[in-house]
Order: C-alpha cells, then structure tokens, then sequence
C-alpha cells in the first residue's frame, strides 16, 4: 500500500513534486506549454499479470514483460511523461484486485487534493482523475495446455480456475470469487470518478470497461493455422483423386477429478479450459477446411475428421497431453506407424495447434523417417534460399507447387512386376515426403526449426501494433475525446457482458521462413541468433 500510494502520488500529484522552473519570461511560457500538453496526456497505470511459467524450457514470444516496455514507449512517443506512467504486476487475481482498489481509493482521494490545490494557485501540471486511463490485463489461471499459447489469450476471468482437489478447488474457486467482485467494485468506483478503463485480452464479469482489447482468441489461432495450411497445399487446386491428407492435433489438459492420466482421449476428460479452448480451437479450423473434406479435396490418415465432421466433434482429434511423449505418441497412432515401419503413411499437412506441440510432431516425424523439409513443397526455394533470404542476401523465387492429378499408386495400369515395383517405388517417394507443420505462438526455442524448414509456420499477436493502439487510446480518453477510428484505426465494436463497447484487435501475425526477417528479426523481436543464424 505504502508504495502504491508513493507512485499515485507521483502519477496523479506533480505539482508539489516539480522542481522550481526558470524565471524569465520566456521560459515561464514554455513550461506552461510543456506542463499543459503533459497534462492533456494525462496519466496511464498499467497492471498485469506476472508471466506465467512455460513447460519443457519452450517461451512464447509475447510475455506481458515484453508488452508492458512496449506499451510504455508507445505511451512516451505519444507524450505522456515517463513519471506519469505506472506499471504493477501480479501473480494471483486476489493481489491484482487488491492493488487496483488501492490504487483507485488513493487516486480519487489525490485526485480531489490536487483539484482543491489547484482552485487556489496557477498549477497546471496535475493529472486529475478524469485525465487517468487504467490499463488492465487481469490475471487469469489457465491450464498447462493453455498457457502453451502465451499469455495474451482471450479468456473470461470468471472461468479461469479449474482443477486442483475438491477443497483446495473450492477454497481457490471463493477466493477467486471474492477477487472478481472486488476488481469489478474497483474499476467501477474508478469510473465514477472519472477515471477511464481499458481491458486487456480478459472480460470481467459485473464491468463493463470503456475499451476492450481483443489480442487472441482460440478461434482466431485455429483458423489462422488452417488458412496458412490450405494456401501452402493449394486445396482450392486439389483434385479429389489426389486429395491431400491433413491431420489435426488437438491437446488439451486432463481435469484434475478425472483420476485418468493415461494420455488417451477416450478414457480422459479434460478440463473445463482445455475443453473451452479446443473446442474453439477446432471451431476455427473446422471454418476453413471443412468445405475441403466435404468435397473430397482433403483426407484424414486417421479417418478421424470425414465429410460428415461438425464443430461439436472435436474431441474426436482432441488427446491428453500431460507428457513431452504423448504428442509423439497420438502421431504415431494417427499414421499407424512405428519405428519399424518399412513404408510410410502419406500425409500432407499437421495443424499442431501449438509450437510445444509442433515441436513434439518435428521429433517424430524425423524418427519415423520422413524426409525433407517444408520448402520441398515449393521445389524453387531451398533451404540455403531461405538462410540467405534471412539473412538479406536474397530474395525468394515462389514458384508453383507440382501436383499430379491423380495419386501416383494410381496412375496408370501396370503391365508387369517391373511396373508394380517402380509404381510402389514412386509411392513409397510421395508418402514419405516431409508434411506441413503448423504451430502457434513464435516460441523462440521454435525458430530454427522454422528456418529449417521443418515447421512451416507460426503465429502470434501483433504486440507492437497493440501497444501502439493502447497508447491512442489512452490518450483519447485522457482528453475526454469520444474513441473514434481517427484515433486507432483497428477500432471496432462488439458486445462485451451484452453490451456494444469499442473493442481494439489486431490480426494475427503469420510467420514462416519467406517472412521471418522482416516480421520478427527487422522488427526487433528477435535476433539472429535466437533464430539459430
């Protein structure tokens, strides 16, 4: 509390704090002006989430410390003063909640101090509540499989809890309880009081925030995977008598009270945010290949996704996945393959869903020996083009991905054993061909194998365009303006707990080798090195 109430008292009452300015004239009317467009900028706090911890050493890129420095340079950029920015994180919601009520309390209490100090002097430079944009990310409790998608994922803070034994659930689940009514008590005696809100990338029940920030959802990074997929496989060209073979992955996490722990869909339940999450998951991808398996263009090895496939079956791709083993494993029983195995299971295209699990599929792959890489798919880009197209040394030459119409065990009539051993030969060649691997959530650990061409894609949110729209739209709050897509192009509306609200969202990023320097490397995000250059 002590320091709480010592940054508020910084962010919200600068006056007092103020070194003594310049006497001449002068320099009198550039402070003012300067104190003037600091005080129009208002003042932004920040509060998020303490990142979350990873399995197996695997990072996504977008941590909240990534996007708390590049939301306060936005802030910066667009003038607010470094000493009216703020930022708190939190490990728990009942801390976040906590530290968000001191903050409100002894705001409104600076607040009216401060406005009381300036009736009686010349100040300016005093950042009153209504020129204060809170900026929240509440804390959520995601499971394992979950927060393998880093740690800006949509998700109601409600719905966060899920698993542990049946007293420890229900003393989390009060606990948790009690932190969303405090929180929403929090943020609505901050509005009443002028202050503005934003939410981050989570909706609380009983608060209705001035923007929302949209920055993924489950949907969003199930159909941005299958797009990438279907445009790299040319499906739209695909004939039905070659169709292409894709398998879908869908991990989720084993619920606590299931007592299973065998990694086996069948005889798993799991938990609530693994099941809300796959099944949106699968919703997105179902949206953009389904038309694919109905036509016949698309097959599954597995015989698990078919025409008649709906959004409600997704369990029928979904596995338990509480091991680094059980990705490899579900590989192997979708191909019925085996180390052993003298022939290979032809299969096209993998979504993994996400880079710990494309990674896991990469490992088995290779030992089931399949051979060559994702730039095989596009015969004129190799892998040394790509090295050097990351490096800037070249540019990359697409060219058109060969396809007979018809599978190659199919073509023609043989007329001897000859004929039957080069037709098997040449089978043999296609179905052992390296697949398309998708993944999600840049994991740095993920890179290489992207530049190898082992993993065709990834994807993740688009942190520096968001701290940019954060940053406008704070200030556009701060200013009393009503938000407008003059001030942040991305804004957009959508019902938030049933009512129509501004919501801010970004389109995914999709990265794979031909973009990864410019998306990631020129950007900062990464370095060369860290995509093993």
């Amino acid at each position: 509390m002590t320091s709480m109430a010592a940054c508020l008292a910084m962010t919200l009452g600068l006056a007092a704090c103020a070194p003594d300015g310049p006497t001449s004239d002068n320099a009198d009317a550039q402070t003012n002006g300067t104190q003037s467009q600091t005080a129009s900028a208002g003042a932004v706090a920040i509060f998020t989430p303490s990142d979350g911890v990873t399995i197996s050493g695997n990072t996504p890129l977008n941590k909240w410390t990534k996007f708390v420095p590049a939301l306060t340079q936005s802030l910066r950029d667009a003038g607010v003063a470094k000493k009216r920015i703020m930022a708190s994180s939190a490990d728990d919601l009942d801390k976040q909640s906590r530290d968000i009520q001191d903050y409100v309390v002894s705001g409104v209490s600076a607040s009216d101090a401060a406005q009381s100090d300036a009736a009686q002097s010349d100040a300016t430079d005093t950042a009153d509540a209504k020129h204060t944009t809170l900026v929240v990310a509440p804390v959520t409790s995601p499971d394992d499989t979950v927060r393998q998608y880093g740690d800006y994922l949509d998700q109601t803070v409600a719905n966060s809890t899920d698993g542990g034994t049946a007293d420890a659930k229900g003393s989390t689940e009060g606990t948790d309880t009690e932190a969303v009514e405090r929180l929403a008590s929090a943020l609505r005696l901050a509005q009443e009081n002028g202050m503005h809100v934003i939410l981050l990338a989570g909706t609380i029940p009983g608060f209705q925030p001035d923007v929302y920030v949209r920055m993924s959802t489950a949907e969003q990074i199930g159909a941005v995977q299958a797009r990438k997929l279907a445009d790299k496989l040319e499906l739209d060209k695909t004939s039905v008598d070659n169709p292409k073979n894709i398998e879908v992955l869908l991990p989720y996490s084993v619920a606590a009270t299931d007592g299973s722990a065998s990694g086996d869909a069948q005889d798993a339940t799991p938990s609530d945010d693994s099941a809300a999450f796959a099944k949106a998951a699968f919703k997105g991808v179902w949206s953009v290949l389904q038309p694919y398996f109905r036509s016949g263009q698309a097959v599954s090895p597995s015989g698990m996704l078919t025409a008649d496939t709906g959004d409600d079956d997704w369990m029928n791709v979904a596995f338990a996945s509480s091991k680094d083993t059980d990705v490899r494993d579900e590989l192997r029983r979708r191909l019925g393959m085996d180390d052993h195995a003298k022939t290979h299971t032809r299969i096209d295209g993998i979504i993994a869903m996400n880079d710990y699990v494309a990674s896991g599929v990469v490992k088995e792959l290779t030992d089931l020996g399949y051979t060559g890489s994702a730039a095989d798919i596009n015969p004129e880009i190799t892998i040394s083009g790509i090295v050097e197209n990351i490096t800037g040394k070249k540019d990359l030459q697409r060219g058109k991905v060969p396809d007979p119409i018809k599978a190659p065990e199919a073509d023609g009539e043989t007329t001897d054993g000859n004929d039957d051993a080069d037709a098997a030969k040449n089978a043999e060649t296609i179905n052992a061909r390296w697949p398309i691997v998708t993944g999600y959530g840049a994991y740095v650990d993920s890179m290489p194998q992207i530049v190898a061409g082992q993993q065709w894609m990834t994807a993740l949110e688009n942190r520096d365009a968001l701290a940019d729209d954060v940053a406008k739209a704070s200030l556009a709050l701060n200013a009393g303006s009503k938000l407008s897509k003059a001030d942040v192009a991305a804004l957009g509306s959508a019902k938030i707990n049933g009512k129509t609200t501004p919501v801010i969202s970004e389109d995914l990023l999709a990265v794979s080798a031909s973009n990864l320097k410019a998306t990631l490397i020129d950007t900062g995000y990464i370095s060369l090195a860290e995509a093993g250059l």
